[in-house]
C-alpha cells in the first residue's frame, strides 16, 4: 500500500509509512535469502519424495552432514511447515509399568550381533522372509539376506559370509525361534566360540537393537515396493543397505543428533 501511495499519488517514502502505520526501514526492506529458500524447498521436497517415511529430523541431518548446507535448523523447519511436509505421528497409549532395565550398549564392533527375521509377500502371493543381521555398537546393518525361507543351514551361511569380510563377534542376541535353537546353529556357534545370547520367550524388548532396525526397514524399504521376485528383493535389499549405511542420517551415533531427531520426531 505504502509503495502504491508513493508510485500512483507521488507521496513521499516518510509521509506514505505515516499513513499505513509501517517504519521506513520496513518499507526499503528487501529479502536476501528468498532464492535460496527456493532451494531449500526444493532439496525438502525430493527429500520427502524419494524418501516418505523421513520426518524433517532425518531430512535436516542428510542436508547438513550429507550434503554440506550450512542451514539454520530453525529456517529448514519453517520451510518444512510452510510446505505441509510433517507425517502424522500416531498418538501413543501411555500404559504404567515397571520400567525395564537398559539394554546394554557394546564397547567395540563385533563384541554383541544381533538377529531376527522379518515376513512379507512377493506380488504372486508367496511369502517372502528376510534375515538381518546388525552390529549393536554402531546399529551398522550387516546383512539382509532375502528368500523364501531361511532353515538354519542358510542362516547359518549368511552369518559366514559376513564374518568373511567383517570378522567373527563375541556374541550374536536372538530370539527362540527354530531355527536359533536348532543344534546345527548351536553346534556351529561352538565350533566358532561364539556365545549365543537367547532372549526370554515373549520378550522382544531384550532384542531392541534389531527391532528398531526392522521397523525402519519396515517402513523404509518392504513398504516402499510390490516385489516380482526373490532376486528383485534381494537387489534392492542390498542397495537399500547401502544407502542405510552410508547416507542415512544414523542417530544412534551422535547424542547431538539424537535430541534433534527427538525434538522433531
Amino acid at each position: 500500500m505504502a509503495k502504491k501511495l508513493v508510485s500512483d499519488r507521488q507521496f513521499s517514502i516518510r509521509l506514505a509509512c505515516a499513513c499505513v502505520n509501517i517504519s521506513e526501514s520496513g518499507y526499503r526492506y528487501v529479502p536476501l535469502l528468498s532464492s535460496e529458500n527456493a532451494l531449500v524447498a526444493d532439496w525438502l521436497l525430493r527429500l520427502t519424495e524419494a524418501n516418505k517415511q523421513w520426518g524433517f529430523g532425518l531430512c535436516f541431518l542428510y542436508l547438513r552432514n550429507v550434503k554440506g548446507f550450512s542451514w539454520n535448523h530453525k529456517r529448514v523447519y519453517r520451510i518444512y511447515r510452510e510446505l505441509e511436509l510433517n507425517l502424522r505421528i500416531k498418538p501413543r497409549k501411555r500404559i504404567k509399568r515397571d520400567r525395564p532395565d537398559a539394554l546394554s550398549v557394546p564397547l567395540a564392533k563385533n563384541q554383541v550381533w544381533s538377529m531376527d527375521f522379518m515376513s512379507d509377500t512377493l506380488a504372486d502371493g508367496r511369502s517372502l522372509r528376510t534375515f538381518n543381521v546388525i552390529d549393536d555398537y554402531n546399529r551398522e546393518g550387516l546383512a539382509i539376506d532375502v528368500d523364501l525361507s531361511m532353515p538354519s543351514a542358510r542362516v547359518i551361511r549368511s552369518l559366514e559370509q559376513v564374518i568373511e569380510w567383517r570378522g567373527k563377534p563375541s556374541a550374536i542376541r536372538c530370539d527362540n525361534g527354530p531355527e536359533y535353537i536348532s543344534n546345527e546353529l548351536v553346534i556351529w556357534a561352538n565350533n566358532r566360540h561364539i556365545t549365543l545370547l537367547y532372549i526370554q520367550p515373549g520378550k522382544p524388548t531384550q532384542n531392541a537393537y534389531v527391532e528398531r532396525f526392522n521397523r525402519t526397514v519396515r517402513h523404509e524399504w518392504l513398504n516402499m515396493h510390490m516385489f516380482e521376485s526373490v532376486a528383485q528383493a534381494q537387489e534392492l535389499a542390498t542397495k537399500w543397505l547401502w544407502l542405510y549405511n552410508n547416507e542415512r542420517p544414523n542417530t544412534a551415533n551422535c547424542c547431538a543428533k539424537g535430541s534433534l531427531m527427538n525434538f522433531y520426531e
